[in-house]
């Protein structure tokens, strides 16, 4: 069995925005960091304190932190 990280960004929606993943359980739609960043802070992590590129947290499928599909926002 293959282990993941907590915190899996699935790939960019067609009409914008990543859905999140904490734990095995969808958190939201994300349409930037800054929406990842607030799920973070709602699971019980610290966004400040969080590296959106450390594998080791966070597993980025269809693209890095730098794609969000349309609309994307902060």
């Amino acid at each position: 069995m293959t282990e993941h990280p907590p915190v899996i960004v699935h790939p960019p929606s067609p009409s914008g925005g990543r859905r999140v993943t904490i734990r095995e359980q969808i958190v939201g739609l994300a349409l930037g960091p800054g929406d990842l960043r607030e799920f973070l802070r709602r699971s019980g992590l610290d966004p400040d304190a969080v590296d959106l590129d450390d594998p080791a947290l966070i597993e980025w499928r269809g693209g890095g932190a730098e794609e969000w599909g349309s609309g994307a926002g902060d």
